[in-house]
């Protein structure tokens, strides 16, 4: 057997699902990126200008190899069980709120690096030396699903997300650079998609362009989790019940009806998924980093959780929020007291128009 056929079966083995392995040549979409970068739509995310993602070279000194690892992550209602009328249709304005299904469980920058480490070990154990290396997880600068599509992992589907033709996109990536030559496998070249668009007529907030790229001013994910400031007012109906991330474009994604379930250490969490919004906008900052320990909730903050409780909140409209709401507001800083007094403000205009 091959380094590269036993590095990739050791990694199916310590629980990854798909194994690939490609070279550190710059990605082959990099003019998309630089065009998408120059139009401004990475919003406020700054960090993912960082020249670095130009060269693997520049994140790895030496490197010679990528290994890209994939791992699947909980899947919520699918492209089965989730119809495309029922997507475009208002978004669910309840009590209950929405996490997205990447961060039901434990934090994958967490869990996966534990898992990527052994895999290493067992790399320089094979070759008898230290191996010059970096492990990445959606944390440095690389343009992942590149380089995931090139190492044969799936396509790049039109909402942006990698799509394996049996695991659907409900998987995280995760990358070794490494300091020695391996085999490259063969780039997953068909596109997938076909004439299919369910996931660009599904978007809530129109956000999925047509190069396959998202404007992130607009989307619902980037709203909730990267965006530190203030919800624009015109795109808080589209929210709906959404509190962190949304997965609409991969509900409705016909692929996704072969989603499975998650890898063991990334199992979700009971008390992650539907919040009670009422009693969501009542965390403390304390009791906020308690249930969210080791989660990927912590990203948003504290603040940027309760702005999005507001908001979800307000989208449901029911008037037995109102003193939950309005205790909030007394102990809350000004960003979440914005959203707060916006919630209150839906709720009463509501109650007037069914009267």
């Amino acid at each position: 057997m091959s380094l590269s056929r036993e590095i990739k079966t050791e990694a199916l083995r310590l629980g990854f699902t798909l194994a690939g392995i490609t070279t550190p040549e710059p990605p082959p979409h990099l003019a998309v990126f630089q065009h998408w970068l120059a139009l401004g739509r990475n919003a406020t995310m700054g960090y993912v200008a960082d020249p670095r993602r130009l060269d693997p070279h520049l994140v790895l000194p030496g490197c010679r190899s990528i290994l890209v690892l994939a791992a699947p992550h909980a899947a919520p209602g699918t492209g089965a069980g989730l119809g495309l009328d029922q997507a475009l249709s208002p978004a669910p304005v309840q009590a209950q709120g929405y996490v997205a299904a990447y961060a039901w469980g434990r934090d994958y920058h967490l869990a996966l690096p534990e898992r990527m480490e052994e895999l290493v070990a067992f790399i320089e154990t094979q070759v008898g030396r230290p191996v010059p290396h970096r492990c990445l997880t959606d944390s440095g600068p690389l343009l992942e699903r590149d380089l995931a599509q090139r190492a044969g992992l799936g396509w790049i589907g039109k909402n942006t997300c990698l799509i394996h033709p049996r695991l659907g996109s409900y998987i995280l990536l995760a990358e070794i650079l490494l300091g020695i030559d391996l085999e490259p496998d063969a780039p997953f070249t068909p596109d997938r998609c076909g004439t299919c668009t369910r996931c660009i007529r599904a978007c809530p907030t129109a956000c999925i362009l047509p190069d396959r790229t998202l404007d992130a001013r607009q989307c619902i994910s980037y709203l909730t989790i990267e965006n530190k400031g203030v919800i624009p007012v015109e795109l808080r109906p589209a929210l709906g019940n959404r509190v962190f991330g949304c997965d609409i474009c991969q509900q409705v994604c016909p692929w996704n009806r072969f989603a499975g379930e998650s890898t063991p250490a990334l199992a979700p969490n009971p008390l992650i998924p539907f919040p009670d919004l009422a009693k969501e906008i009542l965390l403390t900052p304390a009791q906020f980093k308690e249930k969210f320990k080791d989660s990927p909730l912590l990203r948003s903050k504290h603040r940027g959780y309760l702005r999005n409780v507001a908001v979800a909140l307000g989208n449901a409209g029911e008037p037995a929020a109102l003193p939950a709401l309005e205790q909030a507001y007394a102990q809350a800083e000004p960003l979440v007291q914005e959203h707060i007094a916006w919630a209150i403000e839906q709720i009463h205009n509501r109650a007037k128009d069914s009267n």
